[in-house]
């Protein structure tokens, strides 16, 4: 018995198994990602950088102004075990002006769970800054004259691994 198929219906046959391909891999790997993820979770350190490109010529205020208002929060979120470790880094020569960043901010966080979980620092930043009219105004400044932010959740890759 000899079943004839046009080429239309070939084609739709071949795409209907990819689409089918493609799905079935997909929801694989959506899996592999939640395990990942999930083992990632558990109380791995957890690595975020920030990048902060400020307008041209207030780089320094910029860092006096993160110095002075958000280094200290981020020191107490530290103490309290929230974070491993805050550090900062800023480019010794130049770059292209759309690939320009000035800060460089890592943050490790004791876990992804940590990282994003929303937590509130208001109470930290009451306790820091008892005058919460300049501290806004400064905050308002630090961010005024950024041109660009960006967050960048990183993790390390074993180059030894197989």
């Amino acid at each position: 018995m000899h079943i004839s198929i046009s080429k239309r219906q070939s084609s739709l046959a071949i795409a209907a198994l990819g689409l089918v391909a493609v799905l079935w891999s997909s929801t694989i790997g959506a899996g592999a990602r939640q395990s990942a993820m999930a083992a990632e979770g558990k109380e791995q350190p957890f690595a975020i950088e920030y990048y902060y490109k400020a307008k041209w010529g207030h780089a320094d205020e910029f860092l006096t102004l993160f110095k002075k208002n958000h280094y200290p929060v981020l020191k107490k979120e530290t103490e309290l075990g929230r974070m491993l470790k805050v550090s900062m880094v800023t480019p010794r020569y130049h770059a292209t002006e759309d690939g320009r960043w000035d800060f460089r901010v890592t943050i490790v966080f004791k876990s992804a769970a940590i990282a994003s979980d929303n937590f509130d620092s208001s109470a930290l930043i009451k306790q820091l800054y008892p005058d919460q009219e300049t501290y806004k105004k400064e905050e308002q400044r630090r961010f005024e004259i950024l041109e660009a932010h960006w967050d960048l959740p990183i993790k390390d890759v074993d180059l030894d691994a197989r």
